[in-house]
C-alpha cells in the first residue's frame, strides 16, 4: 500500500468561453482524475461561462499528472466531450516540501511558465498565502475549439501520514 504524503484541495472556479455543444450553450460539469481517483463538479445549466466554486480533494501518494476534462451533460444521449487538460504537480509539491512557516503573506514561492507540455495559458503563481501553499492556474483546455478552466491548488496536511 503507498504511503499517503497528503491531500490536495483543487478548486474548480470557472470556465471561460467554453464550447457550444447544444443548439446555444452547454450543460458543463468538470471531472478530474489522478492514478484511480476521479472526482466530478455538479452540472451549471445552459452556461458556456459556469461557475462551480467546488472543492475537490485528491488523497496524493505520490506526484503524478492530473487529468481535468469538461464535459456537457446531455438527457437522451451520451455527454458531449468539451475538452480536456493536464497539469503537473511536481512545483507545487517542491513548493510544500520547502516549509515556508517564516515567509511573509502573499509571497510569491515560484512561478511556472506556459510550455508546450502544459496545458498553462498565463503563468501560475505558487504563493504563501494564510499559512499555506496556494497554487492558481488557468488551463487552456486542448481537443476542442475554445475554452479554459481557473483552478486554484492547496495542500493539506495529514497528522500522522508520512507527509513530504
Amino acid at each position: 500500500m503507498e504511503h499517503l504524503l497528503g491531500l490536495l484541495r483543487v478548486r474548480i472556479h470557472r470556465g471561460v468561453n467554453l464550447a457550444v455543444r447544444d443548439v446555444c450553450s452547454s450543460d458543463p460539469y468538470v471531472i478530474i482524475r489522478m492514478g484511480k481517483q476521479k472526482l466530478k463538479t455538479r452540472v451549471v445549466k445552459n452556461n458556456i461561462n459556469p461557475v462551480w466554486d467546488e472543492d475537490l480533494t485528491l488523497s496524493i501518494s505520490e506526484p503524478i499528472p492530473i487529468k481535468l476534462e469538461v464535459y456537457d451533460r446531455d438527457t437522451f444521449s451520451l455527454d458531449d466531450k468539451m475538452g480536456d487538460a493536464v497539469f503537473e504537480i511536481k512545483p507545487f509539491l517542491e513548493a510544500v516540501r520547502m516549509r515556508l512557516d517564516n515567509l511573509p503573506n502573499d509571497t510569491i514561492v515560484t512561478t511556472v511558465k506556459p510550455t508546450r507540455t502544459n496545458c498553462l495559458a498565463e503563468e501560475s503563481h505558487i504563493t504563501w498565502v494564510d499559512g499555506k501553499v496556494v497554487q492558481k492556474m488557468v488551463l487552456r483546455l486542448q481537443n476542442v475549439e475554445c475554452g479554459e478552466i481557473e483552478i486554484q491548488l492547496t495542500w493539506i496536511d495529514i497528522p500522522g501520514s508520512r507527509g513530504l
